[in-house]
């Protein structure tokens, strides 16, 4: 579909609304027609449909078989017993393979079908959640550091992403009335919106909040990033980034991933100002026609940093002080029991690809529902697709590791660095932009690099591996000291050379090969780094200090050093 035909379609849409409606009543076919099919996206679904069936189905002279992933909107992953339960029950009524965690700290049900979409999208609503703005060409979920060492700051940097959050949904009451049989008023199909006009924005668009020292948020990832200043551990306010961003195109070189810049420093009461000024600037500025080149990024790098910034100050009504000292340490999760200030405790545990399902590993499903059960603080929702059971009170921890344990959710305790600190999207079969396997190939071929670094004597090497089913970034591929990103069934480029703070872009190593290919070209410079490493030095850290890789540095690195 054309960028033209995408900004036709949300233009002509009457506020989101298009024909949604009649297609979701139409009984001929599974599918919604094609401009709705661009439109539900903003009210958190996706049309997909199964690709291990479409030969099958095709000979049969049956259309594919659709389904629809919904996205939920959960600013930061935050969720209450009662919403999980909730959520937990809504994905065994509706949907496959149940609840999956993702890199924005969002729930994706799986497999829903159309006939179940408005039940489904009503039995969120009742757990008092929602999933408008999800996707599509708007703001997107939040992301907010899930278990930060200075607690005390969580619930007020997680209240201003919240609150965020709802000043950036569209302005448009099509949602409740195709989904929660809202009445439609004279008139409420030209709603004002003043944020994203009548066209949105030219692609979507995504903000995260990180807590140093952890950078679990990635935020140089992120259009637009909130970097919390701590001063005597109270929140000072926010160090600004823009212009982040994981996506590209193979053998594009007008797409490439970027790292945010820094443009300053902000107070907790300026955060929505700064907000509000640079999304409006990148809907006034960013590019309508080639919707490849419509996120931030490019915006920054056609126009400028300087310029860009400069619309942005003038925009919130103020000048941006300079950026404040910060640090991180490393992008990954805090792993078993956590104290926070207050004496609560926080658990978090490793869920391979975020998935939650009863399996071979462990009825993770079950022991999370029974967890709820019992549970009194809440659940969060990690940006590294793992999740951390919080505010738990001292004398319930042993009750929380009993059922932990006894439901097989205890593998953080055993997994190697490599393997809690891997990322994968979910590609085949669901995903329309796939090219090869990802969240179903991550267990093999982390089993087989553990292999490798068994052999050198690494396997306590804490290397971060994230594997993309395409050039897209949703596992933040970009990011990894390890990343395999697909190009073809069985075939991937090998990207090396990122740091282990979120910092550094890797860079490639060797173009679409396969996994015998892939093992070869990793032995050798495992073997180096095991001989060869500084103590404490990261593998990707070595890469490029002896010479392997060069990858680009984004000038946040410069900044925050």
């Amino acid at each position: 579909m054309s960028a033209h035909s995408v900004e036709d379609i949300k233009a002509g849409s009457g506020r989101l609304r298009g024909t949604l409606l009649d297609s979701l009543a139409n009984p001929v076919t599974g599918a919604l027609a094609d401009a709705d099919q661009v439109l539900i996206k903003y009210h958190g679904s996706y049309q997909q449909d199964d690709r291990d069936l479409r030969d099958e189905r095709r000979l049969a002279k049956l259309e594919p078989d659709y389904s629809f992933m919904i996205r939920t909107r959960t600013p930061g992953g935050v969720v209450t017993p009662a919403q999980w339960l909730g959520l937990d029950a809504i994905a065994t009524t509706y949907a496959e393979r149940g609840l999956r965690i993702t890199t924005r700290q969002a729930f994706q049900l799986h497999g829903v079908i159309k006939g179940r979409l408005k039940p489904t999208m009503q039995a969120i609503n009742a757990q008092l959640m929602d999933t408008l703005a999800a996707c599509g060409d708007v703001n997107r979920n939040v992301a907010v550091a899930a278990n930060p060492h200075e607690s005390r700051v969580h619930a007020a940097v997680y209240a201003q992403a919240a609150a965020l959050s709802d000043h950036l949904l569209p302005n448009s009451r099509a949602y409740y009335e195709i989904w929660l049989d809202e009445e439609r008023v004279a008139g409420s199909g030209s709603e004002d919106d003043p944020i994203y006009g009548s066209a949105y924005l030219p692609r979507k668009f995504k903000i995260g909040f990180a807590i140093p020292p952890v950078n679990d948020v990635d935020v140089f990832a992120q259009d637009l990033g909130f970097i919390a200043v701590l001063e005597d551990g109270e929140l000072a306010g926010y160090n600004v980034s823009i212009g982040g961003g994981m996506g590209a195109s193979h053998g594009d070189p007008e797409t490439y991933p970027r790292l945010a810049d820094l443009i300053g420093f902000v107070t907790p009461g300026q955060v929505t100002a700064v907000a509000t000024a640079v999304v409006t600037a990148q809907r006034d500025f960013g590019n309508r026609e080639v919707r490849k080149r419509a996120r931030l990024k490019y915006t920054l790098d056609d126009r400028g940093l300087d310029w860009f910034k400069q619309q942005v100050e003038a925009r919130a009504g103020f000048t941006l002080s300079p950026a404040r000292p910060f640090a991180f340490d490393h992008s990954g999760d805090r792993f078993g029991w956590v104290e926070g200030h207050d004496g609560a405790w926080h658990l978090t545990l490793r869920l391979l690809s975020g998935r939650i399902l009863d399996g071979p590993d462990g009825a993770h499903l079950t022991g999370l529902r029974e967890i709820a059960k019992v549970h009194a603080g809440d659940f969060r929702l990690t940006p590294n697709q793992n999740l951390v059971i919080a505010s738990v009170p001292a004398a319930q921890r042993a009750s929380i590791d009993a059922l932990v344990d006894a439901h097989g959710l205890d593998g953080f305790r055993s997994a190697s660095p490599l393997r809690l600190k891997s990322i994968a999207c979910v590609a085949l079969p669901t995903c329309g932009l796939a090219m090869a396997e990802a969240e179903r190939y991550l267990p093999a071929i982390t089993a087989k690099i553990e292999s490798l670094l068994d052999a050198h004597g690494l396997i306590d090497a804490p290397i971060i591996l994230r594997i993309s089913g395409c050039p897209n970034g949703c596992s933040r591929p970009y990011l990894g000291e390890i990343a395999l990103v697909g190009k073809a069934p069985g075939r991937y480029n090998l990207m090396l050379g990122a740091d282990h703070r979120g910092q550094r872009l890797n860079a490639l190593y060797r173009e679409n090969i396969d996994e015998p290919q892939i093992l070869a070209a990793l032995d050798p410079l495992l073997a180096d780094y095991a001989a060869q490493r500084h103590p404490a030095e990261g593998f990707g850290d070595f890469l490029v200090r002896t010479g392997v890789v060069t990858p680009r540095i984004g000038i946040s690195l410069e900044l925050a050093s």
